[in-house]
């Protein structure tokens, strides 16, 4: 089978990063139709209450989920440090740790999504008409956890082999079946949200097995064979020290995402809802499109420490800035431009709720090129294998910044309002690329003058 691989370490830079991020770009926008098209559907067939119900949960899921989903970066980075330095044994044995945990860790959020969809809904203050549809959709969505992470993993190993195509030809075949399920779910059996959220648990399901199939089929010593799954302490302990900094630090973000959300319900506002969860899954386009470039880094900086090539580590950085930023400017400025006309695909029955959205894509798209700097920055710095210091960074810089802000600006009368609230994001991505650059630059002399000492002895 003709392997779909890069090669990270070697050849020319610039072509080679953006040939890498492409397919991650174009997978990362088709995993966020998933979301998307539930939206759409519902908007269109069920009215702005289901559109509320079903984006009112995304911070809330993003919060449960993300802890677990470091552990698949934890995962990427420990196979792209072992195949950088050729270490067969080492890899073998990551990624038949990376799929028993994932299988696991998917139980597990199972159990939890489930039984506490409604608790934490009504502590985020989710209003009346919305609560029930929001907790029905967040506890069919849970019910197919183990397939989100069981992809998430197999294509975090993947992409660390070199290999963004397969996972854009998988998620093209199950966004395809997400959307053919959404209609027969909703205008055929009149499921509503119920039905947009086991349209994406099949599909999820779909895309799962086929990364699996991908990873037996490998010729390499990336291959996944089932009987030989356990877990290895050495490889998990690792994936651990790398992952769960970044799994915290999803969470945090997530829980400032979910204050936040709660700061929106609290207007009370049905309109300002539906056009904040509208906005908000138009700006994920604009901010997948970024993070791929973010995991881009992460794979090309671990591959090159792996084999320590320096010189390329900070190529890959300035290079990744600068894709970075031209992507963010130009996307976010074409989002805001055509703010009116993709807030319509979504929200039929809701001028002001329009018009809510067009306010948050203001704040937020326009200046998101800021957020992309500070994913790449600490993308690289996972890549370095350095978790811990910045995830502390990120708390401090985005959620405390963000909690701060709102429960200090934010409650003064004149300041109360949707402007506002917006603004804390501005803030702190500033703040935190700043501070995420000058730790990437310590760590990185620190590694170089490591080895040179190495290699001298």
């Amino acid at each position: 089978m003709k392997s779909r691989s890069m090669d990270l370490v070697h050849g020319p830079m610039l072509s080679g990063i953006i040939l890498y991020t492409i397919p991650i770009v174009l997978s990362s926008v088709l995993q966020l139709l998933f979301n998307a098209a539930d939206l759409m559907v519902v908007g269109q067939f069920c009215g702005s209450i289901s559109v509320g119900a079903v984006s009112s949960t995304g911070a809330i899921t993003n919060l449960i989920i993300n802890l677990f989903v470091g552990l698949s970066i934890g995962a990427g980075v420990c196979v792209a440090h072992a195949i950088g330095s050729h270490q067969d044994k080492a890899l073998h044995r990551t990624i038949h740790t990376a799929i028993p945990v994932a299988v696991l860790s998917g139980i597990l959020l199972t159990v939890i999504g489930v039984s506490l969809a409604r608790p934490l809904l009504v502590w985020m203050k989710t209003p009346d008409d919305v609560l029930p549809l929001s907790s029905t959709y967040m506890r069919v969505y849970f019910a197919g956890m183990t397939f989100t992470l069981l992809y998430n993993f197999g294509a975090s190993i993947l992409r660390a082999a070199g290999d963004t195509k397969s996972s854009l030809i998988y998620l093209t075949v199950a966004g395809v079946l997400n959307v053919i399920l959404n209609l027969v779910f909703v205008v055929l059996f009149h499921m509503n949200v119920a039905g947009v959220a086991l349209a994406t648990i099949i599909s999820q399901g779909v895309s799962a097995v086929l990364v699996l199939r991908e990873l037996m089929r490998r010729p390499d010593a990336c291959r996944f064979i089932p009987k030989e799954s356990r877990i290895y302490w050495a490889p998990l302990r690792k994936m651990i020290c790398i992952g769960l900094p970044a799994g915290i630090q999803g969470c945090m973000f997530s829980i400032s995402n979910v204050i936040i959300q709660s700061a929106v319900n609290s207007f009370g506002n049905s309109a300002l809802i539906a056009g904040n969860g509208a906005s908000a899954n138009i700006e994920g386009f604009v901010y997948t499109s970024m993070n791929a470039v973010s995991q881009a880094t992460v794979n090309y900086v671990g591959q090159n420490l792996g084999a320590h090539r320096f010189d390329r580590i900070r190529k890959t950085m300035g290079i990744c800035l600068a894709l970075v930023t031209v992507l963010g400017i130009t996307m976010g400025g074409l989002a805001y431009l055509f703010a009116q006309q993709l807030l319509g695909f979504y929200i039929t029955d809701s001028a002001e709720a329009i018009a809510y959205g067009e306010l948050r894509m203001l704040w937020i798209c326009v200046p998101y090129f800021l957020c992309g700097l500070m994913d790449v920055v600490t993308g690289a710095l996972r890549g370095l294998g350095k978790s811990l210091l910045p995830m502390l960074v990120s708390i401090l810089g985005v959620c405390v910044l963000r909690i701060l802000w709102i429960y200090t600006v934010f409650q003064i009368p004149q300041y109360h309002t949707p402007d506002c609230l917006y603004a804390s994001y501005i803030l702190s991505w500033a703040v935190t690329f700043i501070c995420q650059w000058i730790l990437f630059q310590i760590a990185l002399h620190r590694l170089r003058r490591a080895a040179k000492v190495t290699a001298a002895e």
